[in-house]
C-alpha cells in the first residue's frame, strides 16, 4: 500500500484479527500445555513435543498458504475461512480425555493416557494448521501489504502488545475460568468467538488495491534460494536476530505458568495479579517505547532493548528461594522488566523485517519467515528448556503425580539460559544496522 495514513477501518481489523489471534496462540502456548498437565498426564516430554510439532506444522502450512495468498491475488478469503475452522479446532480440543478415549476404545488408564497423549498432540497440530493458514501467513501479509516505512513501527507496537494482552486474559482469566467451568466450556467458548471472528472478516475484510496474483507453487523455496539472500541481506539478519530472540522465549515460555503454580507455589490469583501487573506496566511503557522506532534507528535501539529483556530474565531466576511475599514481588517487578524488553524487541525486530520485506514477494517470504521465528525456535527452545528441566529433575510432589508423569516440574535455570541466549542478538546488530543503511542509500 502507498498510503500514508492507516486508516480507522484498517485499525478495527487490525486490533479485532490481530487480538483474537493472539489470544487464540497464547491458549495454544499456555494453557494447552497446562490442559494436557492437568488433564492428561503430567508430562513435560509430551508438551515438548506437542510444542515442536506444531511449529513444524506451522511451519510448513504458512510457506504453502503464504504462496497461495500470491498466486490468488486475495488474503481476505484466506483470514476469514482459516479463523472460521481454526475456531471449530479450538472448540473440540477440551474434550479429549482418557476418560473418554477409555471408553471409545475399551482400554485401560496407561493406555488411555498414551492415546489421550497423542490425540491431543494431534489435535493441536491440525488446530495450528488453521491458526497458520489465517494468521500467520495471510493476516501477517495482509498487515505488510496494507502499511508503509512510516506507519510500521505505530503499527508493529500495537501489534507486539497484543500478545502481551492476551497473555494478560489467558494466563489470569483462563485461570480462574478453568476453575469456575473447567477447560472444556471454556475451549469450545474461545472457539466459537473465533469462528465469529472470521464472519465479520468476510464482510470487513478488503484487501490492498496494490495486491495482485502473482508467482506459482514453485515460490514455495523463493525464501531459500541463495540469489534472493543475496539481494536482501536486513531481510535475512532480522530474521537471524528474531530467531535468536525466539529460541530464548521459547526455552521458558511452554512452562512459564507450570513453573509459577508448580515451583513457586503462585495460586492461581496470585500468578494471574503477577501477569496483570507486569503486562499493564509492560505495554504502558512500550507504547511509548515503540514509537521511538519511527524516529530512530531500529537496529540500534536494539542495544537498548536486548538488555531490559536479558535483565529481566535473570531477575526472574533469582526471584526465588525466599518468603513467599517476597517472591512474589521480585517476581512481579521482573516480569515488568521482562516484558518491557520482549514487547520492545518484539516490536523493533518486526517493523524492521517489513521495512526489508521486498513489496513484491511479501506472501512468498512468509514462510521463510516461519522458519526463522516459529519452526527452529519452538524445536530448539522447548528441547533446551526441557533438558535443563530434566537434568535439574525436582520433583512433583507425589500426591499430583499420576502413573505417566515424568516427575519433575519446570526448573528456575530455564531463565537463566534464556537470558544468556537473548544478548547473542547483540552480536547480529551491527552487521544489521549497516545494511540498512546500505538500503536507505540505495532509495
Amino acid at each position: 500500500m502507498t498510503e500514508e495514513k492507516f486508516s480507522s477501518k484498517q485499525w478495527l481489523i487490525l486490533i479485532l484479527f490481530g487480538a483474537i489471534g493472539q489470544i487464540a496462540w497464547s491458549v495454544e502456548n499456555m494453557y494447552f500445555n497446562l490442559f494436557v498437565f492437568d488433564e492428561i498426564s503430567k508430562n513435560l516430554d509430551a508438551i515438548t513435543l506437542m510444542v515442536q510439532l506444531s511449529g513444524v506444522v506451522a511451519t510448513v502450512v504458512t510457506l504453502l498458504a503464504g504462496t497461495l495468498s500470491d498466486k490468488s491475488g486475495n488474503r481476505r478469503r484466506f483470514i476469514s475461512i482459516g479463523y472460521i475452522i481454526w475456531g471449530v479446532t479450538v472448540a473440540l480440543f477440551g474434550f479429549i480425555s482418557p476418560e473418554l478415549v477409555g471408553k471409545i476404545f475399551n482400554t485401560g488408564e496407561g493406555k488411555a493416557i498414551q492415546i489421550a497423549l497423542i490425540a491431543v498432540i494431534v489435535g493441536d497440530c491440525v488446530m495450528t494448521l488453521f491458526g497458520s493458514t489465517a494468521n500467520d501467513a495471510a493476516f501477517n501479509a495482509w498487515v505488510t501489504d496494507n502499511t508503509n516505512r512510516h506507519n510500521r513501527g505505530t503499527v508493529e507496537g500495537i501489534l507486539s502488545i497484543l500478545p502481551l494482552i492476551a497473555m494478560l486474559i489467558v494466563a489470569g482469566g483462563f485461570g480462574m475460568l478453568v476453575t469456575a467451568i473447567g477447560y472444556p466450556i471454556l475451549f469450545l467458548a474461545l472457539g466459537i468467538v473465533i469462528s465469529a471472528c472470521g464472519v465479520v472478516g468476510v464482510f470487513v475484510i478488503k484487501d490492498s488495491p496494490s495486491l495482485s496474483k502473482s508467482g506459482s507453487m514453485r515460490d514455495i523455496f523463493y525464501g531459500f534460494s541463495p540469489k534472493v539472500v543475496k539481494q536482501n541481506p536486513a531481510f535475512y539478519l532480522t530474521l537471524l536476530i528474531i530467531l535468536i530472540y525466539g529460541i530464548a522465549c521459547q526455552v521458558f515460555m511452554p512452562y512459564l505458568i507450570i513453573y509459577m503454580r508448580e515451583y513457586l507455589g503462585f495460586s492461581v490469583f496470585e500468578y494471574s495479579a503477577v501477569f496483570a501487573i507486569a503486562i499493564i506496566l509492560g505495554a504502558a511503557v512500550n507504547l511509548y517505547l515503540t514509537r521511538l522506532s519511527d524516529k530512530y534507528d531500529k537496529a540500534k535501539l536494539m542495544y537498548v532493548a536486548a538488555p531490559i529483556l536479558a535483565v529481566g530474565l535473570l531477575a526472574m531466576y533469582f526471584s526465588r528461594d525466599m518468603a513467599k511475599g517476597a517472591t512474589l514481588a521480585l517476581f512481579g517487578i521482573a516480569g515488568f522488566v521482562m516484558i518491557c524488553g520482549y514487547i520492545f524487541v518484539s516490536a523493533l525486530s518486526n517493523s524492521t523485517l517489513r521495512d526489508a520485506t521486498p513489496t513484491e514477494a511479501v506472501g512468498k517470504l512468509q514462510g521463510v519467515r516461519m522458519v526463522f521465528s516459529v519452526l527452529i525456535p519452538m524445536i530448539a527452545g522447548p528441547a533446551i528448556g526441557n533438558a535443563i528441566n530434566s537434568v535439574r529433575n525436582i520433583p512433583i510432589a507425589e500426591d499430583s503425580a499420576d502413573a505417566m508423569t515424568t516427575a519433575y516440574m519446570p526448573a528456575p535455570e530455564i531463565f537463566l539460559v534464556a537470558a544468556i541466549i537473548t544478548l547473542l542478538m547483540l552480536a547480529v546488530v551491527p552487521f544489521l544496522s549497516r545494511s540498512m543503511g546500505k538500503s536507505s542509500e540505495k532509495k
